[in-house]
């Protein structure tokens, strides 16, 4: 059944009767009802095991141990205007990690140096190469922005080098992309955020893309710059195992999807799972691989009652983040005091 609109116009009655709606509105809903049990979840809620650690068997400790999030995308969503919902997010520190692509994290950059502009799937190819213009999907960016791109970029890994030489810190993509945000100071960011709230990104194909590039022609000035991939690792599968109740919110497939469902099986599965795409489980891609999949690998819990919402996600994410992460604000958030930022530390 779905919502009669001789009731007049409201959004939050006709989100209210997704669930029941059928096809992917039922899924939607659902998927809305896990994101909000991640948010509203906390140790309190469950009974003090036996080998509790004694600090958390302290009533009020166990009230503030929250579920922890990990948000997953592909770069597309930062092309779009996903990023300001994602950037929100993470202005109001309410996911507890990131897991992005290469593409991901260097669009968000760009997007505050210069403007990308809205076209067209069917625009020509040749005619966007002759006028140095590159197509992502029905959005259109300038090769001018890369090159902005460079330029600031250059200064900093030059920095980041020299730290490394002179003090021996031995640079992650997670540091890196710290690094970024802070030295953009722009409140636009979405990795801004990241780094004044602390919230780790992790991108193990950093080099996949622009960013990669740049590192490239770096070292061909200067040799010997080193990225620890493997250090990474370790602390995104150390945070999933710390994890007193663990969520994971994963638009798109591939790499994104992978790494934080591969960290969760470190902890014998997420207890909160939910997936946006378009892909198919018949190819047997691990894009299109269904919830259920996962369940089979340890990577999300077995008594898990996780949603897979077929859909391109910048048609139903700023629905879900509304009704869950907006809805439910004060829950949701977990910064402690106004922020008063200015770029410095």
């Amino acid at each position: 059944r779905g919502y009669d609109f001789n009731e007049g116009l409201d959004y939050a009655k006709l989100f209210a009767t997704y669930k029941a709606c059928g096809i992917q509105a039922t899924n939607l809903g659902l998927a809305i009802d896990q994101i909000n049990q991640m948010i509203k979840w906390r140790l309190s809620d469950e009974p003090i095991a036996k080998d509790e650690d004694e600090e958390l068997k302290d009533p009020e400790k166990r009230a503030n141990v929250r579920c922890t999030i990990f948000l997953g995308y592909t770069s597309n969503m930062i092309s779009c205007g996903m990023r300001e919902i994602i950037r929100y997010l993470c202005e109001h520190k309410m996911v507890d990690c990131i897991v992005s692509t290469a593409g991901g994290i260097e669009e968000d950059i760009i997007k505050c140096l210069a403007d990308s502009y809205i076209g067209d799937f069917n625009l020509k190819g040749s005619t966007l190469r002759d006028a140095g213009i590159n197509r992502i999907g029905n959005m259109l960016v300038p090769n001018k922005n890369y090159c902005l791109f460079e330029d600031w970029f250059d200064p900093i890994i030059r920095a980041m080098h020299l730290e490394q030489q002179t003090k021996g810190t031995i640079f992650t993509p997670s540091l890196i992309i710290d690094r970024l945000g802070k030295e953009i100071a722009n409140k636009n960011s979405v990795y801004y955020w990241c780094h004044v709230n602390k919230i780790p990104v992790f991108c193990p194909a950093l080099t996949d893309g622009s960013l990669g590039d740049m590192l490239c022609f770096y070292n061909f000035k200067y040799e010997g710059f080193i990225v620890d991939i493997v250090a990474d690792l370790v602390k995104l599968n150390k945070l999933a195992m710390r994890a007193k109740k663990s969520g994971i919110i994963i638009l798109g497939g591939g790499l994104v999807k992978h790494h934080i469902c591969n960290a969760n099986l470190m902890r014998n599965g997420a207890d909160y799972s939910v997936y946006v795409n378009t892909g198919i489980e018949y190819d047997a891609s691990d894009a299109g691989a269904s919830p259920d999949e996962a369940v089979s690998w340890g990577k999300i819990c077995s008594d898990c009652k996780p949603v897979k919402i077929f859909a391109e996600a910048s048609l139903v994410f700023p629905i879900i983040v509304a009704e869950t992460f907006v809805k439910n604000f004060k829950l949701a958030s977990k910064v402690k005091q106004p922020l008063c930022y200015t770029g410095k530390d």
